[in-house]
Order: structure tokens, then C-alpha cells, then sequence
């Protein structure tokens, strides 16, 4: 008896120790019927969404976001030149098939892409071919790992590039990312950018440039808000959808950037649902964020 009155104790100190955004994103996240991880942050301000920050969800295309940085960062050494060419080898290819509009147009590979060209289709249109192609120029995961401890950034680990993902389903939960680093990486380059501010620019437009996950970060702001993101998407099995995250900067109505990170793992939601729980999480901190701004 004494054990379970400690344990019903904790229990609801936890429980009202959240605020009332946490209990709101917790009633949210029920919807997805999986596990959801969220984090985010406000300069000069205690707005609190953690709900499982330090989890380790798979990012899947997420993770194009960091390979970007890495890779600019690397241009900014001189190893690599934005305008220079790197070549599209037939083994690049996934096959049969994967979302990659450059693959699409060059369906036997064999010619030589701008650099410039494959990080913009990584991070705007999440082309899984152009993502590892800049994977492979600039050196592997571990290259990507280093960078972002270098910088900082905490709860990051990248093992596997799209090819590896396309394989093996179950190596997509070896690519993770906790909310709280993702949030943590967000706001260094909103505020304290490692690029120059020529670079940061340039990723940052990619970012606010994304064609993929319309419904979820942005599904639910005001109309011509201004989101910076980078989306994740996994397939599903067995009624089961592994990945459905989404991470990015908002840009309040005076000004200040709201970085969030939401992931839905291992969901039996439908996608429309998936979304719509991003979407909800992401409006209902906006909405606190805004307050808080007032």
C-alpha cells in the first residue's frame, strides 16, 4: 500500500507540474495512437511543450536539414564550391523507386549536378537521391555526427543515408534525433548561426521554400505566416506508420522565431490525422507564443 500511494504520489505531482500547454499538446497527441515526442522554445520566455523531449524518434528526411548545414559549413572551409559540379553515378540511384524529382529527370543518373542545385532539392523537395549524393560527395554520416557535436547540438546521431532507408525498415530507428536537440539546433541558426549570413540565408529560404508537409507545422497558422521547416516521412506497415515529424522555425507576428520539433512515432493514425496532431501541437504553442510576445 505504501508503495503504491508513493508511486500515485509522483504520479500527480508530474502531472500538475505540467502547464497547461503540456496537458494540451498530451491531450492532442492521444489522436495519434502512437508515441509523440515534441520540444520548442522562445527567446526570453519559459513556454514549455516538452512532452517526451528526450526520446530518440526516427528523423528519416529530417535529417537533410543538419547534412545541409554540414555541407555549407564545408563550402565556407573551401572544400566545396556551391557552384561546382558533383556527379550523379548510376549507383546513386534508389530503385525501384523513391520520392526524388532529380532521379525522375535523369532516370539513368550519369550527368553532372550544382551543388547549389542538390542541397536546394534536399531540403525544399526532400529528394532522397540529391540528399545522399551530397551524403556520399561530402564524406558519410559521420561527418554530419561530427558537425553538429562540434556546434553543439545534443541528440543527434546519423547512421544510414535514404538508400539504407529504402532497404531495411528497421534501420530507419538507427537515424534519430531528440526534440530537445532538434530545438537546440533550430535556435543556434535562427540566433547564433555557425554559417555566414549569406549561407544561413540561403538555408533558411530552402527551408521556408519546403514543398512537403503543408498540413502539418503550417496546417493550422494564420494565413501567410512565415515557417521554416524540414518534414520526415516514413512508409507504413501493417497499419503502423513509423515516422511523421516535423521541425521548424515560426516567425511570431512581431518578430520572433518559435522553434519546434514534433515527431509521431509508430502511429496507427491515419496520415490525415498524423498531420492534423502535428498541426494542432504546432497552433496551440503559436498561440502561447503569441501571448507570451504581448
Amino acid at each position: 500500500m505504501m508503495r503504491f500511494a508513493m508511486v500515485f504520489v509522483l504520479f500527480a505531482s508530474s502531472v500538475f507540474a505540467q502547464t497547461p500547454l503540456q496537458r494540451q499538446i498530451q491531450d492532442i497527441a492521444a489522436d495519434a495512437h502512437g508515441r509523440v515526442s515534441v520540444a520548442c522554445s522562445l527567446p526570453d520566455s519559459q513556454l514549455n511543450c516538452d512532452l517526451n523531449p528526450h526520446t530518440h524518434p526516427p528523423m528519416q528526411s529530417v535529417f537533410k536539414f543538419p547534412l545541409a548545414l554540414t555541407a555549407l559549413h564545408m563550402v565556407e572551409q573551401r572544400k566545396f564550391s556551391l557552384n561546382q559540379s558533383v556527379r550523379f553515378l548510376p549507383t546513386d540511384r534508389i530503385l525501384p523507386h523513391t520520392h526524388s524529382p532529380l532521379q525522375d529527370k535523369y532516370p539513368e543518373g550519369n550527368v553532372d549536378v550544382p551543388l547549389r542545385e542538390l542541397l536546394g532539392l534536399a531540403v525544399s523537395e526532400s529528394d532522397n537521391v540529391a540528399a545522399d549524393i551530397v551524403l556520399r560527395a561530402i564524406g558519410g554520416p559521420t561527418i554530419v555526427d561530427s558537425y553538429m557535436e562540434a556546434i553543439g547540438v545534443s541528440g543527434f546521431h546519423l547512421e544510414d543515408g535514404e538508400d539504407g532507408l529504402a532497404r531495411d525498415v528497421s534501420v530507419q530507428y538507427r537515424n534519430w534525433f531528440e526534440p530537445t536537440g532538434a530545438v537546440q539546433l533550430l535556435r543556434r541558426i535562427s540566433d547564433n548561426s555557425p554559417l555566414t549570413p549569406e549561407h544561413t540565408r540561403i538555408l533558411l529560404a530552402w527551408m521556408q521554400d519546403a514543398t512537403m508537409g503543408v498540413r502539418r507545422i503550417k496546417g493550422g497558422l494564420p494565413a501567410g505566416t512565415i515557417v521554416m521547416h524540414k518534414t520526415g516521412s516514413s512508409g507504413t506497415k501493417n497499419g503502423v506508420a513509423f515516422a511523421t515529424n516535423d521541425i521548424g522555425l515560426i516567425t511570431l507576428p512581431d518578430g520572433p522565431r518559435l522553434a519546434i520539433a514534433i515527431f509521431v512515432t509508430d502511429s496507427r493514425a491515419d496520415d490525415a490525422t498524423r498531420d492534423a496532431v502535428i498541426a494542432r501541437i504546432a497552433k496551440a504553442a503559436y498561440d502561447e507564443a503569441d501571448q507570451a510576445k504581448k
